[in-house]
């Protein structure tokens, strides 16, 4: 993590309970970083359910060609993750690293390596050396504990200048059961997820399919809808896992995602996946300041979700929220870029509560001292209305700063 914090992080961390059914630890392997926990083993001592969301990217890397191939058995046993390498754009020696951790990790906890899920962040390119970690799994297993949450989020950073931590209870037909998540990223955020690792158990019991359909529709109004700097990674992973413990209490295993009893777990776990979302994108690299982009009256969802985009991923819009610059005539051209259906005579623009723009042209009240007032928020909301029909989307980015530009101009040195 970068020594100094962002100024958006949160002001306290959640107490994260132990959850029954995972235990985890960390170990210092040296790839990239010296002096800190760059490897995180989970186990789950029975056999858990498992989901998953993978990048959209056509270059993915190696460990997510390998989740991907055992995420059809439903079943997971252990998941590494390092830090400091993403080995991706290795090529064979990718997949042979993948391969000896995963046969490794199996070793270790006593599964088949089917049931082993990777993950690695960090620079794109460089070969992974595996040997580094293969060999402290079998220790890391024996030392693995329940109660370990704030040390494994530390463990998979990389410019994150916080650990993402975020826990919820939800109620299954009268049993209380536990969800808790860590996530990592900083920069290369971009919908589709990003230089974004998250790792979610609950110890709920939930079917794998079911589990996947819960992850592939809440991930879309949360990690899919923040943008640091519109850059998707090779190597985006979010998990799921189910581990059942849940069934000691008696509650009733969960086979379908429609299922009624799930509905309040849905909306624990939808609202922790966007807490995580969010924290990531306060921590965005070099970030100052929060923008939350809401737009209205478009065509359909859709069309609002791409205008949003267009407006979040320009650097001039970011480079003014940076300056604290109202500049809305910059938000109409992110508009008018966007490919959607727009009527500039139509168009209406605020930030916070002030209408900046109506029909097509300044707003006759417009005061640019409120305005500025607005821009030196922390958290500054922007909202479009398009005027056209009543498509509707909300997406969260973060100014762009010189701060980014350094982070970035030296990551690999």
């Amino acid at each position: 993590m970068s020594a100094a914090v962002s100024p958006l992080a949160p002001k306290s961390y959640p107490a994260m309970p132990a959850l029954r059914g995972v235990r985890m630890a960390t170990a210092a392997a040296g790839i990239k970083y010296k002096g800190r926990t760059d490897v995180l083993l989970m186990v789950f001592d029975q056999p858990a359910a498992v989901a998953g969301v993978f990048t959209k990217s056509k270059c993915p890397s190696a460990p997510v060609d390998f989740c991907r191939t055992n995420l059809s058995g439903g079943i997971a046993r252990a998941v590494v993750v390092n830090s400091g390498n993403a080995n991706a754009f290795t090529g064979v020696k990718g997949r042979a690293a993948t391969e000896l951790t995963g046969k490794s990790a199996a070793e270790a906890v006593g599964c088949s390596t089917s049931e082993v899920f990777l993950a690695s962040t960090g620079v794109i390119g460089e070969p992974l050396d595996a040997t580094k970690f293969a060999g402290v799994l079998g220790q890391m297993n024996k030392e693995a504990t329940g109660d370990f949450w704030q040390d494994a989020a530390k463990a998979i950073v990389t410019t994150d200048t916080y650990p993402k931590v975020s826990t919820r209870t939800a109620q299954i037909d009268g049993v209380t059961v536990t969800i808790n998540g860590i996530a990592k990223g900083a920069g290369m955020i971009a919908p589709d997820m990003a230089t974004m690792l998250s790792f979610v158990v609950t110890d709920a019991d939930i079917a794998a399919p079911a589990l996947q359909a819960l992850l592939a529709a809440g991930v879309g109004p949360t990690f899919n809808s923040v943008t640091v700097d519109s850059d998707t990674s090779t190597s985006d992973t979010l998990m799921l896992f189910a581990t059942g413990a849940a069934r000691e209490d008696g509650q009733a295993r969960i086979e379908h995602a429609d299922d009624p009893k799930l509905s309040a777990f849905r909306d624990a776990l939808n609202d922790l996946l966007k807490d995580l979302a969010l924290q990531v994108v306060r921590d965005g690299e070099g970030a100052r300041k929060m923008v939350e982009i809401t737009v209205t009256g478009a065509e359909s969802d859709a069309a609002a979700k791409t205008i949003a985009l267009s407006i979040a991923n320009s650097p001039l819009v970011k480079t003014a929220v940076a300056g604290e610059d109202a500049n809305w005539g910059r938000v109409v051209m992110a508009v008018g870029k966007s490919g959607e259906l727009a009527d500039r005579d139509r168009l209406a623009i605020w930030f916070g509560g002030v209408r900046v723009a109506v029909n097509g042209e300044r707003d006759a009240d417009y005061s640019e001292a409120d305005a500025s007032a607005v821009m030196k928020q922390q958290d500054i909301p922007v909202r479009v209305d398009i005027g056209l029909g009543s498509g509707t989307a909300t997406v969260w980015t973060c100014d762009l700063t010189k701060e980014y530009v350094e982070i970035n101009g030296d990551y690999r040195s």
